[in-house]
């Protein structure tokens, strides 16, 4: 019968450390696994990320091109056609995470005017393009720019 007094865990579940560098008889004496002489074999050592034995490295190989401005604006976009399967009839940030338009609630949202409105409907967002605020006004609806002025 199992008690708690012997319960010990299955044979071969539990294995010992593999201690290196503890004399011949343990079979991992001297150079304790490491090979002969070499950076390598040192302790201390770590190859530097992308480190190819001195030959010029990949990244250094292959051309660059273009430019990445890293003080630009990133908007989670939203097509029109989105806005109208959603069937609300205002739309606010919270309610683009909620029906997962977007990813995330502390993100900027932009709409873009792919798509056709058949409703009237009330848009907040951070961005609006040119086509998606006439689309949006041609059916009587509003575009609301958020933390902004009015599109």
């Amino acid at each position: 019968m199992i008690t708690l007094a012997n319960l010990k865990p299955a044979d071969g579940a539990i294995k010992k450390r593999k201690r290196v560098g503890r004399g011949p008889g343990s079979g991992l004496g001297k150079t304790a696994g490491r090979g002969m002489n070499g950076q390598k074999s040192r302790s201390g050592y770590a190859r530097k990320r992308g480190f190819e034995g001195g030959q010029m490295p990949l990244v250094r190989r292959v051309p660059k091109r273009g430019f990445i401005n890293k003080f630009r604006t990133e908007y989670a976009v939203v097509n029109l056609d989105r806005i109208e399967k959603s069937g609300l009839d205002e739309i606010r940030p919270e309610d683009f995470a909620q029906t997962r338009m977007v990813r995330g609630r502390n993100v900027l949202i932009k709409i873009l005017g792919n798509g056709t409105l058949t409703r009237k409907v009330r848009v907040h967002a951070h961005s609006f393009s040119r086509s998606a605020v006439e689309k949006i006004r041609k059916q009587g609806g509003e575009a609301v720019t958020l933390g902004g002025d009015e599109n």
